[in-house]
This record gives C-alpha cells, structure tokens and sequence, in this order.
C-alpha cells in the first residue's frame, strides 16, 4: 500500500487539541514543551486551556497547529509507526506544508515553530485588519473561480487563493472586490458564496511583504533533504532538493495552495491511503472528494491510534 501523511492549516484549531496525546505519550508531550522553548511562551497553555478567539490568532494558530501535528506524529511513532517506512509522501494544506517539512525532518522543530510565529506576524501585518478578505465559492470548479475573481476585481486585488477540492475554491484580496466575488459566484451558479472568518487575504500578491520577510527567515534556517518526498503546495509535485523547498516556501505566501492537484498528483503516483495527521478532518473531507478510490484516516487523539493497532 503506498500511503500520504498530510498535514491541516488554519482553521483546524480547537482548545485541547494535542492534550490527550501529551498525557498518553512522553514524546507527544516533549513536542510542545519545545516548541514552547523555542517560542519563549507557554503556547501550550494557550492550546490548552486559553481562548479560542486568541489561539485563532494567526501568530499563534499557525505554530500551534504545527506543533499539535508532530506530537501525533510523534506518539505514531512511539508505536512503531515511524514517517519513513510508514508514509511514502507528505503534504500540508498552507502552513501545514510546514509540518510535513518538520516530519519528514527536513527543518527541525524549534526552528519550524519560530518560521511559523514569523510567517503568522507577518502575514497579519501585511495588509491593515478590515482591508482584506477571503471567500469560499462552493460549486464552482477552479476555471470558473478563477473568471469570477478576475471579473470582481474592477482594478483591485481578487485572486483564487485555494483550489481545495473540485467543487470549493477559496478567493482572496481586497474586502470590496472579494464581496463583489461572492454576489457574482452566486449569478454564476455556485451553490454557496460565503466570506471567511479570517483575519487578512491569504495567498494573493496582498502578502507580497510577508513574502519578503519569509525570505530572509528562510535564509538563516538549515533546510536538508526531507526523508520522504514532499508534495509542495504551489507545484503541485514532489520536491526533495532543500533549496528549491526553501524557494518554494516564499513562493508560497503569495501563491495558489494546488491542493485539488496535489492529491490528484499523489493518486496518479499510486498512494491508496491518506492519514491527516493532527487536528480536525477538513482534508479528509477535501481528499473523499478528489480521489474518490482512495480511503482516508484521521490520527489526532491516542484512540485513533489505539484503532490502528485494531
């Protein structure tokens, strides 16, 4: 069987995730006791026991995320499940292309956690709160997104941000010209047109300073070959060479997220069987949905773990 680990992004995040993993499993706990160290913080607290609408924060749900997707990963391999020899690819939706770098050892986990509270500061800095926004065109094959962006414009920034899955694409830009997206899907059939709770337009030419500050964070961090291929978000392929990764990772702010293409990519490549590694079942949904021939599971909690022991 050929077998993905992926990795979720934003908007996976809930308070508690990771804590049962932590209390099952000393190597789970030890992830976020480092990512804490490396942030200076008690992330874990905040993932824990503190405020969603905080945790929601893009600085912080970005490494939290990460940090929650490597203690699975972890504890998986505490029970002789290790990435190389279990997965044959990785990939990550957005930031979670960073944890499947982490996991497959490609940038090491303080430095992955200090790239993501960088990568989060900056990309909500880059464009002021209340200027952007981001929408979900459901029905809507990326072509037709596509066209419906480019005609919402009007001389603004409206751009397809997501290629999710065959029937949902994510656009993102200016606040006016994304609104004029959502009413104008809806006249060109989209089931449903709807803003997102986000904080700043993700993945469009808006986040070209955060780019430029992921450049230079990038430049300082070691980046070796990843010990299993990594699908890359805006090549829709597998890349092992740590300098295209690095190159590809500032590609990334301001690139579309292919992952309708990325599965499809992984499933013309044999892979039978996909494992969401962390929080939430948002990818599996989007994965049932492109690779209708391939089957999915989810590994958050120490009982998804235990069931794979059967």
């Amino acid at each position: 069987m050929t077998r993905a680990f992926v990795f979720p992004g934003q908007g996976a995040q809930t308070i508690g995730m990771g804590r049962a993993l932590a209390e099952s499993y000393p190597a789970a706990r030890a992830v976020f006791d480092e990512v804490d160290e490396a942030l200076g913080e008690k992330l874990s607290a905040l993932i824990w026991e503190g405020d969603i609408a905080e945790l929601t924060l893009t600085q912080n749900a970005q490494p939290a995320l990460m940090a929650t997707s490597i203690a699975a990963l972890r504890a998986l391999e505490a029970e002789g499940m290790p990435l190389e020899g279990t997965a044959d690819f990785v990939a990550g939706h957005s930031l979670g292309e960073y944890s499947a770098l982490c996991a497959a050892g490609s940038i090491g986990l303080a430095d992955t956690a200090r790239l993501l509270r960088i990568r989060g500061a900056a990309m909500q800095e880059a464009v002021p709160v209340g200027v952007g926004a981001m929408a979900a065109l459901l029905g809507l094959d990326f072509a037709t997104a596509t066209e419906v962006a480019a005609e919402a414009a009007e001389g603004e920034v409206c751009q397809a941000a997501n290629d999710n899955d065959p029937a949902q694409v994510v656009v993102s830009g200016h606040r006016g010209a994304v609104e004029r997206a959502v009413e104008i899907a809806k006249a060109r059939g989209a089931k449903r047109a709807l803003l997102l709770p986000v904080s700043a337009p993700f993945h469009c030419v808006l986040m070209e300073p955060a780019a430029a500050v992921m450049g230079d964070a990038l430049a300082g961090v070691v980046i070796s070959a990843p010990d299993v291929p990594v699908v890359v978000n805006v090549r829709a392929e597998a890349v092992t060479e740590p300098d295209r990764i690095r190159a590809l990772l500032v590609a990334q702010v301001t690139g579309v997220v292919r992952w309708r293409e990325s599965v499809e990519w992984m499933a013309g490549a044999g892979v039978t069987e996909f494992w969401e590694i962390g929080a939430g079942k948002a990818l599996s949904g989007m994965i049932r949905r492109i690779a209708k021939e391939t089957t999915t599971r989810n590994i958050g909690t120490p009982e998804d773990i235990a069931a794979l022991r059967g």
